[in-house]
């Protein structure tokens, strides 16, 4: 299964390339999931459906689209770690801990971490089910924080292993001093196998892996968006930076919204943006009527590309 992540400024035409290039791939016989990660969904509208949480076939192709609600996976995500935190922690429940694992829906991050937790269970489950999986991402900033988050929540994990591994050693040394826990009181795990926290620990540092191998591999594509002005030549300076700096296969960049290529603006903003890097793809994508029902069929083969 191959992925193909569309990024760049707010308004450049993520929503309609993204849309169009699974168009073309399901019309070259591929079976293709089209999802939205971005927050201002636009696929219902541009496929003339009531799109949810949940995938739903185009007509009788072997298209398929899914608008993810971040604020659903967000929930999803809290109701999770609440149930693991209260488990593990259940003995400490006279102490109030409810509160303090209450005013997690408020952390700085839930919305990002829900959103890579979403596409971990997409790359999961959908594996074996399409051919490629077509992902329209938020702006700049928030896909950014997005792409980072597995490699740097695998640097935590980590972090966190050494140190359960070296509670775990403290209580073995406890529990050999004083002999075993009484029946009546609460036994705390002193082995990584018996350990609740080591193997959900254990579990997501292989999930999170998963997702940076796919991410930096070879059958993952990222492919930039940005249009003939200024303001989209800055923030996708900025968008290729974070990209490179992630390890991540920045492979087309879509010039999108195009009139004439032949103008000095569009020229020189093409130039500026790809500057020092030539294994990058340049795709013309012409402006197109937003108002016909079919924006997403276009004359231009956007997929020669990838």
């Amino acid at each position: 299964m191959k992925t193909i992540f569309f990024t760049g400024k707010g308004g450049v035409g993520k929503s309609t390339l993204s849309s169009a290039v699974a168009w073309q791939l399901m019309e070259a016989g591929n079976r293709v999931l089209l999802v939205s990660f971005d927050p201002a969904h636009n696929l219902g509208d541009i496929f003339h459906m009531k799109l949810s949480h949940r995938k739903k076939r185009f007509k009788k192709t072997n298209l398929f689209l899914q608008e993810t609600n971040l604020e659903q996976a967000a929930n999803d995500y809290i109701e999770a770690n609440m149930s693991l935190l209260n488990e593990v922690y259940s003995y400490m429940k006279p102490f109030n801990m409810d509160n303090y694992f209450n005013v997690l829906k408020y952390s700085p991050g839930v919305e990002e971490y829900a959103a890579i937790t979403a596409m971990e269970k997409l790359f999961r489950e959908e594996q074996e089910n399409y051919d490629y999986i077509v992902i329209d991402t938020p702006p700049t900033g928030l896909t950014l924080r997005i792409l980072a988050l597995p490699r740097i929540t695998v640097a935590w994990i980590d972090r966190l292993i050494k140190l359960r591994k070296q509670i775990l050693e403290k209580r073995y040394t406890i529990h050999k001093i004083t002999g075993k826990y009484s029946e009546k009181g609460t036994k705390l795990a002193y082995e990584e196998k018996d350990d609740t926290v080591m193997r959900k620990l254990n579990d997501m540092r292989e999930r999170y892996d998963a997702v940076q191998l796919k991410l930096e591999g070879d059958e993952n594509s990222v492919c930039i968006v940005f249009n003939p002005d200024y303001l989209s030549l800055r923030e996708s300076q900025r968008l290729m930076d974070g990209v490179e700096e992630l390890n991540l296969p920045l492979r087309v960049a879509y010039h999108n919204k195009l009139k004439d290529p032949e103008s000095e603006v569009a020229q020189k903003v093409e130039h500026e943006l790809l500057n020092g890097r030539s294994g990058v793809k340049v795709e013309h994508v012409y402006t197109i009527d937003h108002t016909e029902p079919t924006c997403y069929i276009m004359d231009t083969d956007l997929i020669q590309s990838l």
